[in-house]
């Protein structure tokens, strides 16, 4: 069987150069929070990320998205759920995953270790490393539906003035 034959420019399209990435600040809105600060870098697709001025390098999403999550000590993300599997993989560093209703579990994880977080299961992270640490993240799907935040998470995020919109999207509110 021949294969398909793609050119240097499309394959191109399908090539993100981190150094050229520019990472959100605030790719989700609990990033609002001081304790959930991180950076994303959306590589392949646009995941589940809240901001809507994210630019994803590459847009063919072929049953996943690819990110790379950025924190310093102690930072992580807010306890969510999502539709889809997650799976991370930390690149530096050693982090935490917690998962149940409440986030009463939880597991430390290396470099290279990988958890799969299955769909359904309430879930969060965070860097437990004396320094900023990366993590690799895996969404699965070729649309991975809303983040849905616990509601201690959102309500925190609306006493700082933030919401989501129809469209999943972080916006300012008045207080």
């Amino acid at each position: 069987m021949a294969s398909r034959i793609v050119t240097k420019e499309e394959m191109l399209q399908r090539v993100a150069v981190f150094k050229q990435l520019t990472p959100s600040s605030r790719p989700l809105v609990d990033a609002v929070l001081p304790q959930f600060n991180r950076e994303i870098f959306n590589i392949i697709g646009g995941g589940v990320t809240e901001d809507a001025s994210m630019k994803v390098p590459i847009t063919a999403v072929d049953g996943f998205h690819m990110s790379i999550i950025k924190a310093g000590p102690k930072k992580g993300s807010g306890l969510h759920n999502h539709t889809t599997v997650e799976v991370f993989m930390p690149l530096t560093g050693t982090w935490s995953v917690q998962w149940g209703d409440e986030g009463e579990n939880e597991l430390t994880i290396g470099q290279w270790d990988v958890i799969s977080i299955p769909t359904g299961i309430m879930r969060g992270f965070r860097n437990d490393s004396a320094e900023e640490a990366y993590l690799l993240a895996l969404v699965g799907g070729d649309d991975p539906g809303r983040v849905a935040w616990a509601n201690n998470v959102m309500n925190a995020v609306r006493e700082k003035g933030f919401d989501l919109d129809d469209k999943g999207k972080i916006v300012e509110v008045a207080r």
